[in-house]
């Protein structure tokens, strides 16, 4: 038994890396679905057949929950898997499993505030309001999921989504620190001029783009605040396990990576960030 981890490539180890240094005794399997890589920029129904097939392959592995280390996956895919598959899938193995995302714990870090929290509508003038800026995929931003949920909760916070289209299959593909400084830097100043200022903080609402970072640090202004979604997450999912001893989780830290695509060793700007080699193994 074992923690599943799943993105459309390697920006779920961003998620991964803050799980496995909360959660070290457990053993994890992560599957990155390089064959279909990027997600961002496909459609609804596409994106929730490959996440379902990428969760029923981690679940056949010996999972027994698995993290959406994607935010494309879980802003589109997860409440369909989880109110059409899931509970026949459960039916199917015998065993408790569970599917979770990464968008709840983000938005909770962002508010402040409980997922249940809902905002009383008061209807009165808002004076200081803090604009939020997030960096995100198409199909994300298309989801609107990041603008629906903070305003349920916060109506003193503005929230600006960027698409940066192409930029998690440049990281995939392992491009130059060079043509990825160039992107972020355009979606950066994009956003501003959208905004007419620099937001107050960021969410880097992509898991490939906590791989780079630094860029996304360099080009907003200095100190701007980046809400960091893996320590996010890594809380949330602690404190889940702690309540619901009904998954087992491994004990053996043992670690596995798959991936649908090519297996081998992955770029040098992923190595980097994992800080050592991460070597694939095929499906």
């Amino acid at each position: 038994m074992a923690i599943g981890v799943f993105d459309s490539g390697v920006g779920g180890l961003s998620i991964h890396r803050a799980l496995v240094d909360r959660i070290p005794e457990a053993d994890f399997i992560y599957l990155g679905d390089q064959k279909h890589a990027p997600y961002g920029e496909r459609s609804g129904e596409e994106i929730v057949e490959l996440t379902r097939q990428g969760c029923e392959t981690l679940f056949d592995a010996g999972a027994s929950i698995v993290v959406l280390a994607c935010n494309t996956a879980s802003a589109v895919a997860l409440r369909r898997l989880q109110s059409t598959w899931l509970a026949d899938y459960r039916k199917t193995i015998g065993r408790p499993v569970n599917i979770l995302g990464i968008i709840v714990p983000t938005i909770e870090a962002a508010t402040g505030l409980p997922w249940e929290h809902e905002a009383e509508r008061r209807g009165a003038k808002i004076e200081n309001v803090d604009v939020l800026g997030i960096f995100c995929t198409t199909a994300t931003a298309r989801s609107r999921v990041y603008e629906i949920e903070i305003d349920k909760r916060r109506q003193d916070l503005a929230v600006f989504t960027e698409p940066c289209i192409g930029l998690a299959g440049m990281i995939e593909a392992g491009e130059s620190e060079e043509k990825l400084r160039a992107v972020v830097e355009s979606r950066v100043q994009a956003l501003k001029t959208r905004i007419g200022r620099y937001p107050d903080r960021a969410i880097l609402g992509c898991t490939h783009y906590e791989i780079i970072g630094n860029l996304f640090k360099a080009a907003l202004p200095e100190g701007t605040p980046l809400i960091h979604q893996p320590s996010s997450v890594a809380d949330a999912l602690n404190q889940y396990i702690a309540r619901h001893s009904e998954y087992a989780l491994g004990s053996t830290s043992q670690r596995r990576f798959l991936t649908s695509g090519e297996p081998g060793p992955q770029s040098p700007i992923v190595e980097a960030f994992w800080g050592g080699a991460v070597v694939f193994e095929g499906i």
